[in-house]
């Protein structure tokens, strides 16, 4: 803009120009806000995944309810979460999801860069484990105490295999078909789905497979079940960028 201009034009610019959809990242947002994001909105996940599984248990000793409990907590506060911060930081709050936007990216794609990815998975992990000692602290439980609950059984990693597999096809599916504006309600949807489904009850994010090592409760892992279950979320992941590239496949353009 030269100075001849009237100042107005600024403000009308940023009046109509078009807001990024959860999910999406803004590239014109400070690095720092979608660092804080993904920090946030990764300690609230895991805070209402092992809050509500503390209550529940409290609550109930029945495991379906229990289960029933945890997951229906965690639909709607993860659709919540990603309608709030998707617009800031794209609302990854998953280490898989941003390695998985970092690699379509290098292939041409919108996405993180290498400075943004060293930024955001920190952040992602930092939170998850503020997350799970925020939700103990709110209970009573110890801040930290490492999980007992094993979760080393094969069937269970192919049920994480699964569940993130799942999760990435849905994300860049919509990315794809221009829908991520519905990603709040289809990406908390399929979560709160996988629970059932899936023998893992779809930790599928590896950060908050960190966290819930910090949390010998309902929704804790134990500590020597994280490696074998991140190791199985970034196969699924891959496997999910692999059903994008076929399902979604691109056009081919011909000219005469």
């Amino acid at each position: 803009m030269t100075v001849t201009e009237p100042a107005t034009s600024d403000a009308i610019a940023a009046d109509t120009s078009p807001q990024p959809a959860p999910g999406a990242t803004p590239p014109r947002t400070p690095l720092v806000a979608r660092a804080a994001a993904e920090l946030v909105g990764t300690a609230a996940l895991v805070a209402i995944v092992v809050g509500s599984g503390i209550q529940a248990t409290q609550l109930t000793d029945d495991v379906a309810l229990q289960l029933l409990a945890n997951s229906t907590a965690t639909v709607f506060g993860l659709g919540v979460l990603i309608a709030l911060l998707g617009p800031v930081s794209g609302a990854h709050f998953n280490p898989a999801v941003t390695l998985a936007e970092w690699w379509t990216a290098r292939r041409g794609g919108a996405g993180v860069n290498v400075r943004e990815l060293a930024v955001y998975v920190p952040s992602q992990i930092v939170g998850a484990i503020a997350g799970a000692m925020l939700a103990d602290a709110m209970f009573g439980e110890p801040l930290m105490k490492w999980s007992t609950h094993d979760r080393s059984a094969g069937n269970l990693l192919l049920g994480e295999v699964v569940a993130t597999a799942g999760l990435i096809l849905l994300i860049f599916g919509l990315a794809r078909t221009d829908r991520l504006r519905f990603a709040p309600v289809a990406v908390a949807s399929y979560i709160g789905a996988a629970y059932w489904f899936t023998s893992s009850t779809s930790f599928a994010n590896p950060a908050v497979t960190i966290g819930r090592a910090f949390t010998d409760t309902f929704a804790g892992i134990a500590p020597a079940s994280v490696p074998a279950f991140i190791g199985m979320q970034l196969i699924g992941a891959v496997v999910g960028l692999a059903l994008v590239a076929v399902i979604f496949m691109r056009a081919k353009t011909t000219t005469e």
